[in-house]
């Protein structure tokens, strides 16, 4: 996985953290859904670049 690809993730990842914890604070559940949904999709871009560089081996 290239540097560029996991800080891409990473700072998908933050940024769903983030999302996240102002949903929890000013009560709103759609906001709050968007950043568990935000930091799903790094997780899985992350694993998918993972299984790729175990092909790559």
């Amino acid at each position: 996985m290239g540097a560029d690809d996991k800080a891409s993730n990473k700072i998908d990842d933050l940024g769903g953290k983030a999302k996240e914890g102002v949903g929890k604070l000013t009560g709103d559940k759609d906001t709050e859904s968007e950043g568990k949904v935000d930091q799903a999709k790094s997780s899985l871009k992350d694993a998918g670049e993972k299984v790729k560089d175990a092909f790559k081996k």
